[in-house]
């Protein structure tokens, strides 16, 4: 893993000055929306606002551990089911579920919400919920919490999401959208330059630096999990992805090889870096649009395997 030399090259100016407007004014509204790619800070964004907002309320107690440890009494987090179900698993299960693309958030989840609101605040003048990927949010659950958005109550609701147009629009209309801009290339250069340990960086020599940040989306966190992962592949599948592939036999074989080592978080990673690659060596859109079709069967985990064979067979057939 790589370490930062400072814990918030995530944080966005440009948000956290909203933010802070909303604070000093206490401004509230009922419901934020933070919007933006993954790894961009969201998360980390909405856990220190709401220590800021709880610091108004009781600022002599101890609160931020409470908060960072998920047992303040006015403090929820709402997560896809999937992530709870597994949180006593290693790191390692937990990230292969969540990538998985079979994780939502149920209506059991969302009628927890009102018997948390209905509860008198307790170290507070407001209780907070925080919705973790709030886009997996299934239709139920949807509309139960519009209703508990609609009715009037003491709490402040906080929507992370990256994909805004899967909320319902009832849902957007009541809330505040923040909005989280991704960095550009230049900008994740200079956090790998001033906040990143960069020494620990072990980056396979027949890959372009430019590819891993061109392939991050503007996501510092996405480059990093990009390294480490493309360094978990051998140099047996790395030769063979500089341009699309001809040979047949080739295609089955590789597509055997990554289905069977890697999990689905991974291979999605890898499909993100080859589209970057391919685009580079032949500025065919054709053929991007062919690998983020397979990067949406791999999320619905449709036969992996069958997946990356027809896609390369389909993308090797048009290159005849």
């Amino acid at each position: 893993m790589i370490k930062d030399k400072k814990n918030d090259f995530l944080f966005n100016e440009e948000v956290n000055t909203c933010l802070n407007n909303i604070i000093k004014n206490k401004s509230f509204a009922n419901g934020y929306i933070f919007y933006g790619a993954e790894g961009v800070g969201k998360k980390q964004t909405a856990i220190r606002f709401i220590k800021e907002i709880f610091k108004q309320s009781s600022p002599s107690e101890d609160f931020e551990e409470r908060i960072t440890k998920n047992n303040h009494p006015d403090f929820l987090i709402i997560e896809p089911d999937s992530i709870l179900t597994t949180k006593s698993s290693r790191s390692s299960d937990l990230l292969r579920t969540i990538k998985s693309g079979s994780e939502v958030i149920k209506i059991a989840q969302i009628r927890k919400i009102k018997t948390f609101l209905g509860q008198k605040s307790i170290n507070s003048e407001k209780k907070i919920v925080l919705i973790i990927d709030a886009h997996l949010l299934n239709e139920s659950a949807s509309n139960c919490l519009l209703k508990t958005l609609e009715e009037p109550s003491n709490g402040i609701f906080i929507l992370l999401t990256s994909n805004l147009n899967l909320l319902l629009d009832t849902i957007i209309s009541r809330c505040q959208i923040v909005r989280f801009r991704s960095y550009s290339s230049k900008q994740i250069k200079y956090i790998l330059n001033d906040y990143l340990n960069t020494s620990e960086f072990n980056i396979n020599a027949k890959l372009k630096f430019e590819d891993l940040i061109n392939s991050a989306n503007g996501s510092p966190n996405q480059l990093l999990k990009n390294i480490e992962i493309w360094n978990d592949f051998s140099d047996e599948i790395i030769n063979k992805l500089d341009s699309p592939i001809e040979n047949s036999l080739e295609i089955l074989d590789l597509s055997k090889l990554i289905s069977e080592k890697f999990e689905i978080y991974q291979q999605i990673y890898l499909v993100n870096l080859i589209q970057t690659i391919w685009w580079r060596n032949t500025k065919d859109i054709n053929l991007v649009k062919k690998l983020e079709n397979l990067k949406y069967l791999l999320r619905k985990n449709i036969q992996p395997r069958l997946a990356w064979e027809v896609t390369f067979l389909k993308i090797s057939i048009e290159d005849i």
